[in-house]
Order: structure tokens, then C-alpha cells, then sequence
């Protein structure tokens, strides 16, 4: 049965192989895969990789072009399929890269490649920022420590290590957006805006908290407190 809703499969060369991706065709899930370099991709992205080399050479800086093309490997594809290539050249040399995917169209070879670029740049290259959050949670988050005895131990400190991603999650998104920490990883938040000295004085009465005057990102925890305080509560 089909999906009613699109799903793209993304992943790099690893999961570049003919059963998941005839698997992906014949379920109607698109996919945007990376793709091992050889000597045939190359050849195929040569006149752009020898316009990212002069562009490169003209400006100092680095330099891209983009082709999109039908191939098929010798052996293991039974069929041909979409690649976009991506011809770049770096103060280090060229450093091509290459995407097989169900998500072009045979429009104009201008609008394909466009089309591909956005693919490349905006769907597939979002992987790697994905990798950064993952990481951001395992190491600043404590996602990796799962040494409890018993696998329900383990799951538990993996659902407070994903509540306190949430959690700063909706910090940035809600309460620090436009500021310089409206970006800024979980370290660092909890460095420089959450981990501040303060004085606790407890009464019969009242606990009193004194934080202190001289904090450098006073403004901005004061605005991110307030931006929290003015949004609707949510039964």
C-alpha cells in the first residue's frame, strides 16, 4: 500500500544499494542518496568542473557548478537513474560530489539543474546538520550514557536526555530568538546563559534567590524570560 504522504529515504553512499533503492521505487518512497565517486561520474561532470576550477582561480574562493544526468552502474543497477553532480573546486583542489535520486524531473536541462542544486544544497546537505543536533544531544546532553544494568534504566535517561533537548530547544526557538544565542548549541547555553553563580537565603517564610548584577548576558536572559512569560499557556 502506498503512503498517502511523501517520504523521502536520505542517506549517504553507505545506503547506496539496488535492493533499497528498487525497494523505494516499487513502494512509492523517494529517496536522495548519496553516491560514490569513480572515474565514469567524473567524466560526466567534466566542462562544469572546469568551470568551478577557473571561477575558483578567478576569485580565490570556492567555486561550484551542478549537472544533473541519467546513469547506470555495469553491474549492480538495473536500470538508470537521476545523478546530480556537484562540480567544486577548493583552495585544496576539485572535490566533486555525486546524488542518485527520485526527486528530478525531465523538465529543461536548466530548471533540472536548478532543480538538483536546491536538492543537493537544501534536502540532501540538511543531513549533515542533522548529524550536528544528534551529536549536540550525546554530548552535551549526556545521550550516550547508557551504562545503567537493565535496558528500561537506559531508555529512561534517554527520555530526560531528550526532555532537556526540548527543552533548550524551545529556549532558542521561543525565547532567544533574534539575540546571539538564537543558534547558539546546548554547551553553550548552558555555559554562558544557564550556569550562573547566585545566592540562595532561605527564611521561615520565603526562599530568596540573588543572582548577580554583574552577569554579562543580563539583557538577554531578562528578554528570554520575558518572551517565555508572554506566551499563551497551552492546556
Amino acid at each position: 500500500m502506498r503512503p498517502k504522504v511523501q517520504i523521502v529515504l536520505r542517506g549517504d553512499s553507505g545506503f547506496c544499494r539496488e535492493s533499497l533503492l528498487i525497494w523505494c521505487e516499487a513502494e512509492g518512497v523517494d529517496y536522495i542518496v548519496g553516491l560514490a565517486k569513480n572515474s565514469r561520474l567524473k567524466r560526466a561532470i567534466g566542462r562544469p568542473a572546469r568551470a568551478a576550477e577557473q571561477a575558483h582561480q578567478q576569485t580565490q574562493r570556492p567555486a561550484r557548478r551542478f549537472r544533473a544526468f541519467t546513469y547506470q552502474t555495469r553491474k549492480s543497477w538495473s536500470k538508470s537513474r537521476w545523478v546530480m553532480g556537484k562540480a567544486e573546486h577548493l583552495s585544496g583542489g576539485a572535490n566533486p560530489r555525486f546524488i542518485v535520486t527520485s526527486l528530478l524531473d525531465t523538465t529543461s536541462a536548466i530548471a533540472l539543474t536548478e532543480q538538483g542544486r536546491r536538492l543537493y544544497e537544501q534536502v540532501y546537505c540538511a543531513r549533515g546538520d542533522m548529524k550536528n543536533r544528534i551529536k549536540e544531544q550525546q554530548l552535551y546532553l549526556f545521550a550516550e550514557r547508557t551504562a545503567a544494568a537493565t535496558l528500561r534504566a537506559n531508555q529512561l535517561r534517554l527520555y530526560f536526555s531528550w526532555f532537556a533537548y526540548c527543552l533548550l530547544q524551545a529556549l532558542r526557538r521561543l525565547g532567544l530568538q533574534a539575540t546571539q544565542f538564537a543558534k547558539a548549541q546546548c554547551h553553550t547555553l548552558r555555559e554562558k546563559l544557564l550556569k550562573i553563580g547566585a545566592r540562595a537565603r532561605i527564611t521561615a517564610r520565603k526562599v530568596w534567590v540573588s543572582l548577580p548584577t554583574a552577569y554579562p548576558y543580563r539583557d538577554v536572559f531578562i528578554a528570554a524570560v520575558r518572551r517565555l512569560h508572554d506566551l499563551p499557556l497551552r492546556i
